[in-house]
């Protein structure tokens, strides 16, 4: 049962029932509008297409269709006055429709114009035919973006969140992985492995982006959201500090591997340096964990915790740094060989530890923020200076 309730929440199966709903509706919506002896098969096919996980890409989809559909009917009633149906003119309304799609900027909906103009320079009767295919559009258009006005998508930050911990989770125990064989010989091919799956985190860091765009643009036109600037900045800054750490993990792993080719015939490091080294990464993955649930924590009391959580990790990784750094200078002291791979192995990790540092996360966020904020001021001047006006903010300036 449980199971069953999970899977319910997936955006895809929530996707499937609003849009089976949605075209649904505009099919008999469109049947009862329009007195047609054909079926008007458009208006659901467009709330088909219309309707989309969130509002704001609903919103979006709707124009882009509607004028896809739109300029593929003017071609095919301008071509329908000079020429008729013949396998040249097919041929040349389809080249105009394209290019005349590439221009009106309907994306994805290109190939539309072109089948909105076939269609429609089709029949006998192109005018009559015309207006019902935009009628029909329209009554899909209307009838997914009402439906999804109605009945608000879900907003997906929850499952946005849980893929940014579940990347967390997974960086986690390759660092432990690469410190247990720390304290082994370690041949360089488990060192290549390792390296490997370093470098595949680039493909669920993608997955990830994926699920945070989704849930990004859930947040925008949501009416139950009122603060989706702000968690759309928290989320993206906390994937944006964990892809530095997957690529300065990635430079870790690579650094040992090298390691491992020097020295085929013997230990990494000695085991007291080995154990050091081992108990650092453990400190260092917890962390990221820690991080991980902190940018994904909505509530201010679980914030708080989370925030008091990473400040311990933060601090016993620190601690756990400097005696791995103490073992390692005496070891190079007596043995300086390949010093320079021992530095950069401390320089990598403490470039992970400060990316996770709570001051650079603050720092990062005001900066997003101040930064967002000018860019809308500069995107939309006027706007920004009635609103600062109405909430007494400055004195209203005319904006040229």
């Amino acid at each position: 049962m449980a199971g069953i309730v999970s899977r319910s929440k997936e955006p895809a199966v929530v996707q499937t029932v609003r849009s089976t709903a949605a075209a649904t509706i505009s099919y008999v919506v469109a049947v009862q509008v329009l007195d047609s002896p054909v079926a008007p098969l458009t208006a659901p096919l467009t709330a088909l297409l219309v309707v989309q996980v969130t509002l704001y890409s609903t919103i979006t989809t709707g124009v882009r269709r509607v004028n896809s559909v739109v300029v593929g009917v003017l071609i095919a009633i301008g071509f329908s006055a000079l020429v008729g149906l013949t396998w040249w003119s097919l041929g040349l309304i389809i080249l105009a429709s394209l290019v005349v799609g590439r221009f009106v900027r309907v994306d994805e909906f290109v190939p539309e114009v072109a089948i909105s103009a076939m269609l429609v320079l089709g029949v006998t009767q192109v005018t009559g035919a015309a207006w019902d295919r935009v009628l029909e559009t329209l009554i899909g258009a209307v009838v997914g973006l009402l439906f999804n006005m109605l009945f608000v998508p879900p907003v997906w930050v929850e499952a946005a969140g849980e893929s940014i911990e579940d990347l967390g989770r997974r960086m986690r125990r390759l660092l432990l992985r690469i410190g247990e064989e720390l304290t082994s010989p370690t041949p360089v091919e488990r060192a290549a492995a390792r390296l490997h799956e370093a470098r595949r985190l680039d493909n669920d860091i993608a997955d990830v982006d994926a699920a945070l765009r989704q849930a990004e643009d859930s947040l925008r036109f949501n009416p139950r959201v009122k603060e989706g600037l702000l968690h759309r900045i928290v989320l993206r800054t906390g994937l944006d500090t964990l892809e530095i750490c997957a690529v300065v993990l990635r430079v870790l792993a690579r650094t040992i591997t090298d390691l491992a080719k020097e020295r085929r015939e013997e230990e990494l490091f000695s085991h007291e340096v080995g154990v050091a080294l081992e108990e650092l990464l453990s400190h260092v993955a917890d962390t990221l964990v820690s991080f991980a649930v902190l940018v994904t924590t909505q509530t201010s009391e679980s914030a708080d915790a989370a925030e008091e959580r990473l400040t311990g990790e933060l601090a016993a990784a620190r601690a756990s740094r400097d005696n791995a750094a103490d073992l390692l200078l005496k070891g190079v002291q007596r043995q300086p060989r390949h010093w320079q791979l021992h530095g950069a192995l401390l320089t990598e990790i403490d470039r992970i530890l400060d990316e996770l540092d709570m001051d650079h996360r603050s720092r990062r966020l005001m900066e997003e923020l101040d930064r967002h904020t000018r860019e809308r001021r500069e995107k939309r001047p006027r706007l920004s200076a009635l609103r600062d006006w109405l909430w007494g903010r400055t004195p209203r300036r005319r904006v040229p």
